[in-house]
């Protein structure tokens, strides 16, 4: 079976066929985040931590880390902050070291600028995914490369120079390519992990269909295992975390493995916990019974992120008086 394996200094994730699906928080992102933008120019990285800290809590086993801050104030001094090439390579680095500090999971490097991901993959403690390569042409030459020299699992995403395709067996096409590109360089096809591209299900009605088929066929056809950006399938509709809680786990019966996604979000949360489950990826339902006692405690008043939070350092605690009476 396919496993695709994740380490931070203390803890290995593995993404796989038979293993439980691969949370992979997505809120350590500037992207339309104006605080937090503003925050980390100002070398403030309190919303970093509580970020990371809540997700973890929330279930996140991987954070993925984008540093692709615009500075507008430092721009205005020095127009060097205008190119991301200058920008993102030591903000990663900073934010990289910082959440490191903060929580033990494994990290996913995600820029667009090959130097962030170096500094990315030079900062970080054990073995990172970087986020990611496509099928164009000049990203295989630029990425593939530092994925080989690192030894380090990669993101797959399937558009190439003609842009994302509508015609899933296009897209498929693509990252057969990629597959196939990674071998010429040693790679292997576990160390791929494919996003087949989630398309917005207002814009196109079978987008859903679409990718539970390509992540079928990826899975058969080329033993790969796939993510998402989970939250593009509701884009522009209304109560979207909905849509995302019956996406996910129809997914997952397909075959995906992991998402690039929010964990603060209860619903989401509680399908995953429960296709896991269903899928026999939870022994003896085990994190169900854990979960449930969130659920409980959410019921009762606390928020969803304060009730993981304290079931998590509860199961710390019970983890580390074992060790102690050991």
């Amino acid at each position: 079976m396919t496993r695709t394996v994740i380490e931070s200094k203390t803890k290995t994730v593995i993404i796989g066929f038979d293993e439980p699906f691969c949370v992979i928080g997505e809120r350590i992102n500037p992207t339309g985040r104006k605080k937090l933008a503003a925050e980390l120019e100002m070398d403030n990285f309190d919303t970093v931590i509580r970020d990371a800290l809540e997700q973890v809590a929330c279930g996140a086993t991987v954070l993925d880390v984008n540093s692709g801050a615009v500075f507008t104030n430092r721009m205005a001094a020095d127009p060097r902050y205008a190119d991301n090439n200058f920008t993102e390579p030591p903000l990663m680095k900073a934010l990289i070291q910082i959440i490191q500090q903060t929580v033990d999971v494994p990290l996913c490097i995600d820029s667009s600028v090959p130097g962030a991901l170096e500094a990315g993959l030079l900062a970080c403690e054990g073995r990172p995914l970087l986020n990611s390569v496509t099928g164009e042409e000049e990203r295989l030459e630029r990425i593939l490369p530092l994925v080989k020299k690192y030894n380090v699992p990669v993101v797959a995403i399937s558009n190439d120079d003609t842009g994302i395709s509508q015609d899933p067996d296009v897209r498929f096409a693509v990252a057969k390519k990629i597959v196939e590109r990674a071998d010429d360089f040693g790679i292997p096809a576990h160390d791929i992990v494919v996003d087949p591209l989630v398309m917005p299900v207002g814009a196109l009605g079978s987008a859903a269909r679409q990718v539970y088929t390509l992540v079928r066929r990826l899975r058969e056809e080329l033993g790969v295992n796939t993510t998402c950006g989970a939250s593009n399938i509701s884009f522009g509709l209304p109560h979207r975390h909905g849509i995302n809680a019956a996406f996910l786990p129809m997914a997952i019966g397909a075959g995906m493995t992991s998402a690039i996604m929010n964990p603060v979000r209860q619903v989401e949360m509680e399908a995953i916990r429960a296709a896991n489950f269903l899928m026999d990826h939870d022994a003896n339902g085990g994190e169900w019974i854990r979960f449930a006692k969130v659920i409980e405690a959410v019921t009762a008043g606390a928020t969803f992120a304060e009730a993981s939070a304290a079931a998590s350092a509860a199961t710390s605690g019970r983890r580390g008086g074992r060790k102690a009476r050991g």
